[in-house]
């Protein structure tokens, strides 16, 4: 249509066009603050013209469908780098409790407490016969049993705490793999009849971010405009509007394991490679067992090396030495031997019956067992085992930390390069709706202008 009535149409088109740009605008701005939002812009563009007698004459403006500034590229790598922020991130912490089950920051650590225990052997060297020496190493004794025995239990609980943590997991995992599923249906049905659902892709994307965080994920868009998403395994979790149940089962280690509901006879955590769950699975199923199988070594160590050499004794009364230590961590009856805890008289200090009491050559050779390279295939001393033990949670806490810190760091880079290029920025938001405004403002002086024309060529007639 041309002429004053194509004119009217010109301005009618613009003003609806400007006012679509202010509702983008105003969007963008009332989401600044929103997690995850991606902001968006109009696009304007030019009707078909149309022939007239004088030429072809333009016909104004149209607002097309409003699109989401986004790159997926960098989506992808805050995924991939999520799945190792998670996984550092869980055993940072749980390395953390596990430092404290040591306790070697204080004066009641199991380091002082061997300590004591061998000190003791030397108090008795000074004085076999005497009542409080025998008293005392019987203490100290007792002392250190209870604390192999008391920092060896201690680990079951966190691992109990972590399977806690595995569970709650799990159940999270689901219900955002529910709610990708959801957006997948509102996507389809949306972006079906045309339109573009940004803000559906927007809360798809904010989902797929903090499922990474918590196992490990692939994504994959299909035409339709929903994404499948699986484990790096190639395991489906999302396919379309529908999902792939996660569970838990107690396993052969008493444990509870990641399985499949559709199969719960199967454990996958050696499957998960990244994300919360594989750091919590790490440190209870291979880093605690070992520092409780560590700690058992030294414990036997110990209780072997000072039963053989409390047998080749004799005690206060001459009488042949009896094992010192019985028991095992594992079933939780590491002791003093019963009969030693009810009768200090039995503690074989003396090397031979005819010296006893007074010969101490039996509580010498058990006092240098404190230096002798006994454990590590014969390398290093009881000490120096238990020491490394320490040193070697320290190192792992501390390559925790640097990792922790390190895809923290690239975490945050990665965030703020993506809001760098889908991030709203209000002074340019400002800036588009200055021009909307003015823009609309002449669209509707062109419509009072043509109706004004318009008044002037009906009162001609």
């Amino acid at each position: 249509m041309s002429g004053i009535y194509g004119v009217l149409q010109t301005g009618m088109r613009s003003l609806l066009a400007q006012q679509r740009g202010i509702e983008v605008a105003g969007h963008n701005i009332a989401n600044v603050n929103t997690p995850g939002y991606s902001r968006q812009t109009v696009n304007l563009e030019t009707t078909m013209p149309v022939q007239t007698s004088q030429g072809m004459v333009g016909t104004g403006v149209t607002a097309g469908e409003s699109q989401r500034v986004y790159d997926r590229f960098v989506g992808l790598q805050i995924e991939n780098e999520n799945e190792r922020l998670g996984r550092w991130e869980a055993q940072k912490t749980a390395l953390e409790r596990v430092e404290t089950v040591f306790n070697e920051s204080s004066d009641s650590g199991l380091s002082m407490t061997m300590g004591e225990f061998w000190n003791a052997w030397q108090d008795l060297i000074n004085n076999p016969s005497g009542n409080i020496e025998r008293v005392a190493l019987l203490g100290k004794s007792e002392t250190l049993a209870f604390e192999f025995q008391n920092t060896y239990n201690q680990f079951s609980p966190l691992q109990h705490d972590l399977d806690i943590s595995i569970s709650s997991t799990v159940d999270e995992i689901n219900l955002k793999a529910s709610e990708i599923a959801d957006l997948n249906q509102k996507i389809i049905e949306a972006e079906g009849g045309g339109a573009n659902a940004n803000d559906f892709r927007d809360a798809r994307d904010l989902a797929v971010k903090d499922l990474s965080l918590m196992i490990d994920v692939s994504t994959y868009e299909e035409s339709s405009g929903s994404i499948n998403v699986s484990l790096n395994d190639g395991s489906s979790l999302v396919n379309a509007s529908s999902t792939s149940t996660l569970s838990t089962m107690v396993g052969d280690s008493g444990h509870k394991d990641v399985v499949w509901a559709s199969d719960p006879t199967v454990s996958i955590n050696s499957k998960i490679s990244g994300g919360k769950l594989k750091g919590w699975i790490e440190v209870r199923d291979v880093i605690i067992p070992e520092y409780m199988s560590n700690l058992e070594d030294l414990a036997n160590g110990i209780k072997e090396a000072v039963n053989t050499a409390h047998g080749n004794g004799y005690d206060f009364n001459g009488v042949a030495g009896e094992a010192f230590f019985s028991g095992t961590l594992e079933d939780g009856s590491f002791a003093v031997a019963s009969a030693i805890a009810a009768d200090s008289n039995k503690i074989a200090a003396s090397g031979t019956a005819a010296g006893a009491p007074g010969d101490n050559s039996n509580a010498i050779a058990i006092a240098e067992l404190q230096n002798a390279l006994m454990m590590n295939s014969n390398s290093a001393t009881f000490d120096h085992y238990y020491n490394a033990m320490v040193s070697d949670t320290g190192i792992k806490v501390q390559q925790a930390n640097m990792s922790y810190d390190h895809h923290s760091a690239m975490v945050s880079h990665l965030e703020n390069y993506r809001e760098s290029i889908s991030g709203v920025s209000l002074d340019e938001e400002m800036i588009s709706l200055v021009q909307f405004q003015l823009a609309y403002d002449a669209a509707a002086k062109l419509i009072s202008t043509t109706d004004e024309l318009l008044q002037t060529l009906i009162n001609m007639v």
